[in-house]
């Protein structure tokens, strides 16, 4: 009997490892789905001559995010023996007891968080960059920058070994500040050294809109990122093979979708209000904003409580990109309001309903993110800018980045040239 009840214990260890394992894999999928939502909604908010390299700059940064996050991101990030463990090791193949997922799994889990950081970056950039130059600093971004900030947060390291931020009162469930505010961060130092679109900006103050070329593909990405979102919270949980992780996974997907709904509504209303009319592209982004506010802290709120907080982020989300806008900071997919003023505000809900975490730790945590990725951001942007150049010439912008650096066209039969 001992024996058989011992077996049995053996097995359900052995199951519980391989649905955690399984689950892990899963939600990553779905994250790594988030690649072409991303893909999908930049290509369809920039103009058409731009096209093909948005969708190139999307699939090389996701590529370069994986091997330099294999290289050295994950062992700077969570230490061990992990750096280039696939040729000096076995560190990512197996596990010992009592591991309760495959470490293969998790390293996927975490790296398509990676990427996903880098792709904030390509959309505030888009129509005026010089591909090769947003391809070197994805380098440097998913090697160093993006670690280096998450060894200090889910690693669990002291910021330049004085504090630890969990000990201040810091907690970011899923990275509205870790991912996204991080990557609105790099973002946004990229937009200041680049400048903004020729034309976009008037000498008189007025700011000319550069329409979308395809809504339709934008709300595609759009759904693509509210899908592969579930895997993003889902996934945060960790597990799933017990009462208690699957009650946990069934409400931190419960309440994703809900503020994706609160910030569709809310920005809806809003841009009815300020242009008197529904503004699709507003409602793209309430959706985005709702998710990234919920982000930092899924698991606790009520199913009203993450509408509201989806809400708040699909109203702030649409006065971000305005106060932007007039502050001729040109982000032409509204990506620095959505995930690093919306971000913030995720950051800033948590302890609204999470009592581990405090405002003042949320404050420092957020302070930690965003200086330190928009200074070395900051800095690697200018050394790129002195080497190689970072802004396209005026005539291949004109003409359109897919030309100059693709030297091919999303949709020839449309060009002008062919006419």
């Amino acid at each position: 009997m001992e024996e058989l009840l011992n077996t049995t214990a053996g097995d359900v260890t052995q199951l519980k490892y391989a649905l955690d394992t399984f689950y892990f894999l899963v939600c990553g999928a779905l994250v790594m789905w988030m690649a072409a939502g991303f893909a999908m909604l930049e290509s369809g908010l920039v103009r058409a001559k731009n096209t093909t390299e948005i969708l190139t700059k999307n699939i090389a940064l996701y590529a370069i995010a994986c091997i330099m996050y294999f290289v050295c991101g994950y062992a700077i990030m969570y230490g061990g023996d992990y750096f280039l463990s696939g040729i000096t090791g076995d560190g990512f193949t197996g596990a010992e007891e009592p591991a309760t997922y495959a470490p293969s799994a998790d390293f996927f889990f975490q790296v398509v968080f990676v990427a996903t950081a880098m792709s904030i970056v390509s959309g505030a950039v888009a129509e005026r960059m010089k591909l090769w130059s947003f391809l070197l600093f994805s380098i440097v971004m998913t090697a160093f920058i993006y670690p280096m900030e998450g060894s200090w947060t889910w690693g669990g390291n002291a910021v330049f070994g004085m504090y630890t931020l969990g000990d201040l009162g810091f907690s970011d469930f899923a990275g509205s500040g870790i991912v996204h505010m991080a990557g609105a961060s790099a973002a946004l130092a990229g937009v200041l050294v680049l400048g903004a679109r020729k034309g976009k900006y008037g000498k008189n103050g007025e700011i000319n809109a550069f329409p979308g070329c395809n809504l339709p593909i934008a709300t595609l990405g759009a759904f693509i990122l509210w899908l592969g979102w579930f895997g993003f919270n889902g996934g945060s949980v960790l597990a799933t093979a017990s009462v208690e992780s699957a009650n946990s996974v069934a409400v931190v997907f419960m309440n994703t979708n809900a503020a994706a709904a609160g910030g569709v509504v809310a920005a809806l209303i809003v841009a009815r209000m300020l242009f008197g009319k529904a503004d699709l592209t507003m409602a793209l982004n309430g959706a985005l904003a709702g998710l990234v506010a919920i982000t930092a802290e899924p698991s606790t709120p009520s199913a009203l409580q993450a509408t509201i907080f989806g809400a708040l982020g699909g109203v702030l989300v649409v006065f971000a990109i305005i106060t932007l806008d007039k502050l001729k900071i040109d982000d032409p997919v509204g990506a620095i309001s959505v995930h690093g003023v919306v971000g913030l505000l995720g950051l800033l809900l948590v302890p609204v309903t999470n009592e581990n975490s405090s405002f003042s730790g949320q404050i420092i945590g957020a302070l930690t993110i965003f200086i330190w990725v928009f200074v070395v951001s900051l800095i690697v942007w200018v050394i790129i800018k002195a080497i190689m150049g970072v802004r396209v010439s005026e005539e291949e912008e004109y003409e359109g980045v897919d030309l100059s650096e693709c030297g091919m066209e999303a949709y020839p039969e449309f060009s002008s040239a062919k006419k």
